[in-house]
Formats: C-alpha cells, structure tokens, sequence
C-alpha cells in the first residue's frame, strides 16, 4: 500500500517546481524594470517641464508656437512610429487582458510601445500639455511584463495585472492604490490565484522607487482634518460638484473617441495632426490666460493648494479642465491621473468659499477626491490614491463617502467608466458580414480610438 506523502511535504515539492520559481523570477524581475522605468519617467518629466517654464518665463507666448507644434508632432510620431501608445495606455491595457492571441496583445503591449509611450510622453510635457505621467507608466509596466514574460514563461494570465499595478505603485508611491487598481479598475475581480505574483511585483516595483528617490508622500503631508459638525456639508456638496464635473470629462471625452458622423467626423479623421495643433493652440491660449499655471501635470499648483502656499488663480480649476480635456481629445499620449487631481484641488478651492469655517484644506482635499472618483468611477482607488498622496488619513471617512457620492453622482447623469468605455475601442467588434474586426478598424474618429486616461 502507497502511501501518500503528508500534504505540508507536497505543498512544498509544488513551491520547490522549477516552472515555479521561474514565474516568480519574472514577476520579480518584471517589478524591478517596471520600477525604475517609472522612476525614471518622473525624473525625466520634471526636468522637461522645468525647461518649458523657463521657456515661457522668457516670453509666454512662445507657447502660441511650441504646444501646437509639439502636440502635432506628438500624433505624427504616434501614428507613424508608435501606433497603440495614445492616450495614457490604461484603455489599451485592459482591452489587452481580454485577448488570448499573443498578436493582438501586441498591438497594444510591446516593448516598442512603452519606448514610444515614455518618449511622446516627455514630449507633451516639454511642450507644455495638460497630461500625467502616471497613467502613461500602467502601458510602460504592462508591456514590460508582457515582453519579459513572454519569452521565459509564455502566456500567463497575471502578467499585464501585475505589470499595470506595479506602475501606479512606483508611479505615486502608492502601492496600496496599486493593488486596488489592479482589483478594481484593471480585472473588476479578486484573482487568487495570481494575487501573490500580483503583489510581489507591486512589492519589488516599489522597493525600486524607494532605493532610487527614497520614502516621500507624493503630495506631502496635510493635517486637514474636521473640526466641527458643520464642516461635513462639504461632503456632498464637493461630492455632487466633483461627480457633475468628472463625469462631464469623461463623456466628452468617451464621446469624441467614438468620433462623429457626417462632415465633422470625416474631417477629424483625416486631419489628426491638424486637429492635434488647434488643440494645442488652444491649451497654449488658456495657458497664457491663466498665467501659465494650467501647463504640464499640475502638480505643483495642487501642493500649493493643499498648503496654502504659493498663487494660484481663483480659475485655475475651470481653466485646468479645459486645457485636460483638449490635450485629452488631442490624442496624444499622456495621462489624466495627476491633471485630474490638480482640476479637483482647484475646484475644492472654489468651494470653500462657499462654506466659510470650514477648513481649506479639507475641502481641496474633497474636491480632489470628488472630482477623481467622477472621471474614473472607481472610487475605492480614488479615495485610496489621495489618502496615500496626501497622508490624509485623519480626513479617511469623508473622503471615503465623498467618493462613493462622486460616483453615484456621475452614474446618475449616465456616463461610463473612462477606461472601460475606451478599452472597448481596442477591441474587435462583429462586422456586418458576421467575421470580426481587426483592433483599431472599430473606431478611428480620433488619431487613436483609445483617447484619454
């Protein structure tokens, strides 16, 4: 009679297998790239934007020339060079996890891409775009992963989950919003069966971050807080405005990717680098408007906020919407995630000149949480990326409950999740003739279908 060996000494043969270890060695590996790629990306945009400001510095209506030409060239270089790294990637990289043909996926992940991704990025920045950078590094860490596990382990169904939430890890320094990205917004599931390769990449993607720029909270510290009852009717009133706001953004811009019929969406489809320089002219026009405070990330203007140093235009946030939504329709590649979270600081500010006695701070944090929630519609990850980006953890319940309000604010008035509704442009679509599409051919109102994020 055989007899079976206890099930500890199984268990450990099993972790002990050599294809084992080698899916941890990639996923290892793939977290450490992805890291320092997105270290790398955020030294880099700093610097570029630096250079735009000491170009405007010198005379700001230089930008009349340079965004305009810079966001044409960014779509030239895209469609010619790089097709498949519009937009902040994000859309791309969910619509990649739906396909099973390691070709298609390519389409859309690929080491060529995030080259292309990091490059046209920068190039935004420099000429000063109203995009992010974080959103562009989920594309860059998804198709590392895709294009290290693809040659020594094959197809795993982890690998572009893992690679995304390792980005907006290192990206923010945030890995809990990392791995609530990578449930929430990237599979809208638990996976346990890749949950401890999920967050070891998180993990090793992070250490990255860490060894090369050390510990740092990305927005700093704020000890806004509540001090009296009164104060919690900034909830619902950031989370209306927030959601009314954000799901605006997201409907423009869901609605331009789907492009338009007729004369209007003929023209846009042939001239997307002539549509990508009237956009840049008109970024640069409300850049000069706005004193040069509605270029790049927005992320100085949002600390400022947060610590009431610094100036910032009363308009900064209405005019920070509108240069993100039109370097966003632009299509060029950059992302929302930052843009985004510097329009809610400008709008919390604009609140909290309505309620008097309530603390500032408190109510730019709300808005920031409001309008986030509002665009994505993920708002488990929008209240944990600015309690992480802020260290806000005394304001954790009514940034919590504003979320919720965002989101349920931005349903109501019937837009879609922005990623979701773009990765749908990724995928192939039922012909008329019953075959399928290629990625692409679905929607081309825009230089790419996938707009946005």
């Amino acid at each position: 009679m055989r007899v079976r060996a206890p099930a500890f000494y199984r268990r450990a043969r099993i972790f002990l297998r050599r294809e084992a270890w080698r899916r941890r060695i990639v996923f290892w590996c793939g977290g450490l790239c992805v890291g320092v790629a997105a270290v790398g990306l955020a030294i880099a945009a700093n610097y570029v934007q630096a250079w735009f400001r000491d170009l405007v510095a010198h005379s700001p209506y230089l930008a009349l020339v340079v965004t305009p030409v810079g966001l044409a060239l960014s779509v030239w270089l895209m469609r010619r060079h790089f097709p498949g790294s519009g937009g902040s990637g994000i859309p791309q990289a969910i619509a990649a996890r739906q396909f099973d043909d390691s070709a298609q996926r390519n389409k859309l992940l690929s080491l060529r891409i995030a080259v292309g991704k990091i490059l046209l990025t920068l190039l935004g920045l420099l000429c000063g775009a109203s995009a992010g950078r974080e959103g562009p590094t989920v594309q860059v860490g998804a198709s590392v992963m895709h294009a290290v596990g693809r040659v020594w382990i094959g197809k795993h169904q982890g690998l572009i989950l893992a690679g995304a939430a390792a980005g907006i890890a290192a990206a923010f320094n945030t890995p809990l919003a990392g791995i609530v990205f990578a449930i929430e917004e990237m599979s809208r599931s638990f996976e346990p069966r890749n949950s401890g390769l999920v967050l070891t990449a998180i993990i090793v993607a992070g250490i990255a971050s860490l060894a090369i720029l050390g510990d740092y909270t990305y927005f700093g510290h704020t000890a806004a807080r509540f001090a009296q009852i009164q104060d919690w009717a900034a909830v619902p009133i950031c989370g209306i405005a927030g959601g009314l706001l954000g799901g605006l953004f997201s409907m423009i811009v869901v609605r331009m990717a789907a492009g338009f019929s007729g004369r209007a969406g003929t023209l846009l489809r042939g001239h997307p680098v002539i549509f990508a320089a009237c956009c840049g002219l008109l970024v640069a026009g409300i850049g000069i408007l706005s004193g040069g405070t509605t270029y790049g990330t927005g992320y100085d203007q949002a600390k400022q906020l947060l610590e009431g140093t610094g100036h910032v235009p009363q308009s900064f946030g209405i005019l920070k919407f509108l240069a993100t939504t039109l370097t966003t329709v632009s299509g060029i590649p950059g992302g929302i995630f930052s843009p985004s979270l510097s329009v809610g600081a400008g709008i919390g500010a604009n609140l909290a000149q309505l309620l008097p006695g309530t603390p500032t701070g408190a109510v730019i944090l709300l808005g920031m949480v409001g309008y986030f929630a509002g665009v994505v519609q993920a708002p488990i990850t929008a209240f944990v990326i600015v309690l992480e980006m802020t260290d806000g953890h005394a304001m954790a319940v009514p940034v919590m409950l504003t979320a919720v309000i965002a989101y349920g604010t931005a349903r109501l008035i019937g837009t879609r999740p922005i990623y979701h509704a773009l990765s749908e442009n990724f995928v192939p679509k039922h012909t008329t003739d019953g075959s399928r599409a290629r990625p692409h051919e679905t929607a081309r109102a825009l230089p790419e279908a996938g707009n946005g994020s």
